[in-house]
């Protein structure tokens, strides 16, 4: 198998500018702009108005929210499970193991505000096309660990994230992927100078100008695009790591040891052939142009033609007085052939007609009906969750893209944890095997805390189911009036009630349980200790005979006392 090359400077530099000339071709950045422009309101950019009204009823930025909101979810959690008879170990040795995985996750998700991230990850992909997630290892991270640092997760925009091959969007099969950033050029020195590039070296890191149009960026010149190039290497079969500017090596290549890329990538919608994707905003942007043109002209007319105006004979009248109550002097004659006033001139209804036809049609063919964003009535919570299931049907197959890209996000935490955690205390789940206990005593759940060697998941595999729960309110207001139901009936206790309600309806929820759980330990104890039977003393337990000791046997035998 043929080695893969070292990556130099300006083999790295080539690779990148041919990158940055097929988006340019795609037209990528033009439509990013724009796109942006359009959902932040800036919608009339480069249009010479001349003082003529230029309108914006902006409804692509609260369908665009809206299907977000839809979308994701605040109850969005990961859950390793393992794969049975894949392994030496048991199935139960394999559950502590995951379990320790789970509370990784949840620390994960809490340290980064990923469901945060996760919002902003749907809006760039459904604003620009693409959403990605960059994770990375940061060792400077105090944790109270012996091995510091902590797993760090940061959005990317889809303009500095190149692919290897272009007509392919899968991430774990291309040969390099490229992220590009604007860096300061003193902490890309500093930089350097922490991955131990001579200091003959990291000072010839200058200011430079982006590779392609950027406004905002032409306005600071303290900034240098500084590359990260991510390559699977042949023959380890892993993820090498090589950072520089445009003529300055910052780090040498160095093997992460990783399996898989640690990025994520999602198109809103697949364009065949290509690794960028179809944006939301990218074909609604004609009918969003065309009520704002409406709106123009109906101001413009309203603004000319809406007042009423006054024709007057000047050769009786030598200049009209506005004035409130003010006379007016005629030169004799008829009075009512002196004046007359104009009707003002009436817009065609078509046109509201038009302009509130074209916004919800827009907004029921992207699934944000009136209904579904609140404006409609729904007289009983069937018919809420009914109407809807039915709008969110169009966003369905974007929902198991997220779902897909969370998936994958979580096999890149298993593959840092197995690569940079090494050693740490965790709280391990050290419940012991029921059919181990004897008399069938069950031993609740119960968490120590121990070392723990990340390294073993390179022997376990571990497939990953994710867990999603709806937030919405309407879904919520569904799920507490089932839990009510279920409480009434006697189907479930406080405790697991109280567990599942939703966020926000109780304060301090799980003082509460803590509480409610301890006196039902309480409770429980006192029953155990009476439920035993008393132990009968007045029943004589038979004394078997044997050698040895015959006169004191003899004497137990026939008299039962000892003589």
């Amino acid at each position: 198998m043929r080695e893969t090359p070292k990556p130099t400077v300006q083999s790295v530099k080539q690779k990148y500018e041919r990158s940055v000339q097929f988006n340019t071709e795609l037209g990528l950045y033009d439509t990013v702009r724009k796109n942006e422009n359009f959902f932040i309101g800036n919608q009339w950019e480069g249009v010479e108005a001349n003082g003529l009204p230029t309108p914006v009823f902006n409804f692509l930025k609260r369908i665009v929210l809206f299907q977000v909101a839809t979308i994701t979810s605040d109850n969005i959690a990961m859950q390793a499970s393992p794969l049975a008879s894949t392994s030496r170990y048991e199935l139960w040795d394999i559950d502590q193991i995951t379990d320790v995985i789970n509370k990784q996750f949840a620390s994960i998700f809490e340290q980064n505000q990923l469901v945060g991230q996760i919002r902003e990850f749907m809006r760039n992909a459904a604003v620009d096309g693409d959403g990605c997630i960059y994770t990375w290892f940061d060792p400077s991270i105090e944790n109270g660990q012996d091995v510091k640092g902590e797993i760090v997760t940061e959005i990317i925009e889809n303009t500095r994230v190149h692919f290897g091959n272009p007509n392919n969007r899968a991430v774990q099969e291309q040969p390099w992927i490229i992220l590009s950033r604007r860096m300061m050029v003193d902490e890309a020195k500093d930089m350097a100078e922490g991955n131990g590039v001579p200091k003959e070296t990291w000072e010839k890191i200058a200011p430079d100008q982006e590779t392609y149009d950027n406004k905002f960026d032409a306005m600071t010149d303290d900034k240098v695009t500084v590359l990260t190039y991510l390559y699977r290497d042949k023959k380890t079969k892993t993820i090498w790591k090589y950072v520089c500017t445009s003529t300055v090596e910052m780090q040498e290549p160095t093997d992460t040891e990783l399996k898989l890329y640690p990025i994520v990538w999602l198109n809103w919608d697949y364009v065949q052939d290509n690794y960028h994707g179809q944006s939301m905003i990218t074909g609604l942007l004609p009918n969003q142009i065309f009520i704002n043109k409406l709106f123009a002209i109906s101001m413009i007319s309203l603004m000319t033609t809406a007042y009423p105006k006054i024709v007057y004979d000047k050769t009786r009248i030598k200049s009209w007085d506005s004035r409130v109550g003010a006379a007016i002097g005629v030169n004799g004659g008829d009075m009512n052939a002196v004046a007359r006033i104009i009707d003002p001139a009436q817009i065609s209804p078509q046109i509201a007609q038009f302009i509130q036809l074209a916004q919800q049609m827009t907004q029921e063919n992207m699934g944000a009906s009136d209904v579904a964003l609140g404006s409609g009535n729904a007289y009983n919570t069937s018919a809420i969750i009914s109407l809807q299931r039915a709008a969110a049907v169009p966003t369905e197959s974007v929902k198991q893209n997220l779902y897909r890209c969370i998936e994958s996000l979580g096999r890149i935490f298993i593959d840092h944890m197995r690569v940079f955690y090494g050693t740490r205390y965790v709280q391990v789940n050290m419940n012991i095997k029921q059919e181990q206990m004897p008399l069938g005593i069950q031993i609740p759940n119960q968490d120590f805390n121990r070392a723990f060697d990340f390294s073993i998941l390179k022997e376990i595999p571990v497939s990953i189911q994710l867990d999603v729960g709806a937030s919405s309110y309407w879904s919520e207001i569904a799920t507490q009036q089932t839990l009510d139901n279920l409480l009434m009936q006697d189907k479930i206790d406080l405790v697991d009630y109280l567990e599942r309600i939703p966020n926000g309806y109780v304060t301090k929820k799980q003082e509460l349980i803590e509480k409610i759980k301890g006196q039902m330990q309480t409770v429980m104890q006192p029953q155990t200790a009476t439920s035993m039977p008393p132990l009968d003393t007045s029943t004589e337990l038979p004394v078997k005979g044997g050698s040895g000791y015959g006169e004191l046997q003899r004497a137990i035998n026939e008299t039962g006392v000892v003589q």
